[in-house]
């Protein structure tokens, strides 16, 4: 019998619970946390949509729930938001806590290949597998009403989520995604990482090349992207490449480009209402 999640943490929060829970991975072999925010309409007993919020690099479950302000709009709306960590934790793998950009707070969403980090690091599965069945069993969850935006790293993770998963997902969104990560530095060495030296397998956890194989429903993405971000002039979000990517595979993307805007969490609180809005149309239909 699955262990129930135990409670780390409750704060009454515009009506709702803002909680975090701690359970043990089967997919990741170790302790993990994630958010949950529980909008005040789980008093009527009926399941609710849910929207997965994947966060960036050095991150774990807490920035999102305690800088962007989306507690409030999930309220209105009667979304349960949750928030995961960003990588297995405490593995002992040799290297994992040594930089910013691999290892702890920094699995990239996708499930290794590499001998020392495929046992570990699955986050992919974690994601699309793991934790929505965790969230079935223990909460008031609609799982046939899901989906998923993100943060950077997180917006990359946000982005295959949807693309490798037809049909699970209601909606994408993200906020300065990593759209081409085999062209990007952080890409480069993530991949390098938890996949290896082969440039074509890398391709099966790239956004913009999966766009050019995508056969799924028809997209409708949205990308909010600030002009002064930093790491977009240093070459590693590259949205150019996802708006070719979407134009040549005939699928929709709508991205802001937001004038003095930089990578942090001020911007993200400045359109998260923006994005809660876009994910409630299609979560409540």
């Amino acid at each position: 019998m699955a262990i129930a999640p135990a409670l780390v943490s409750a704060n009454k929060c515009f009506g709702g619970w803002q909680k975090v829970f701690s359970h043990r991975s089967e997919q990741l072999k170790c302790q993990m946390n994630f958010a949950i925010f529980l909008p005040p309409q789980v008093d009527t007993k009926k399941s609710l949509p849910v929207l997965y919020w994947l966060s960036g690099l050095t991150c774990t479950e807490q920035n999102f729930i305690t800088k962007s302000g989306a507690q409030k709009y999930a309220a209105v709306h009667g979304i349960i938001l949750v928030a995961p960590d960003t990588s297995p934790r405490g593995c002992d793998i040799e290297g994992e806590d040594e930089a910013y950009d691999f290892g702890s707070g920094a699995g990239f969403y996708v499930n290794a290949t590499e001998e020392k980090w495929k046992t570990n690091y699955r986050m992919f599965s974690y994601i699309t597998e793991e934790l929505p069945a965790l969230l079935a069993a223990n909460f008031p969850v609609d799982i046939g009403r899901q989906s998923v935006f993100g943060h950077s790293m997180g917006g990359h993770g946000a982005l295959i989520c949807m693309l490798k998963n037809p049909g699970k997902y209601r909606s994408v969104s993200a906020f300065s995604p990593i759209c081409n990560p085999s062209a990007c530095p952080w890409g480069q060495k993530a991949f390098t990482g938890y996949l290896g030296d082969n440039r074509e397998a890398w391709k099966e956890w790239d956004a913009s090349e999966l766009l050019k194989i995508y056969k799924g429903h028809d997209l409708d993405i949205l990308v909010d992207q600030g002009k002064a971000d930093n790491f977009l002039t240093a070459g590693q979000l590259l949205p150019d490449s996802l708006v070719a990517a979407c134009a040549s595979s005939g699928q929709k993307v709508k991205l802001r480009m937001q004038e003095d805007y930089d990578h942090s969490y001020f911007f993200i609180a400045s359109f998260i209402e923006d994005h809660i809005n876009y994910h409630a149309k299609y979560l409540k239909t």
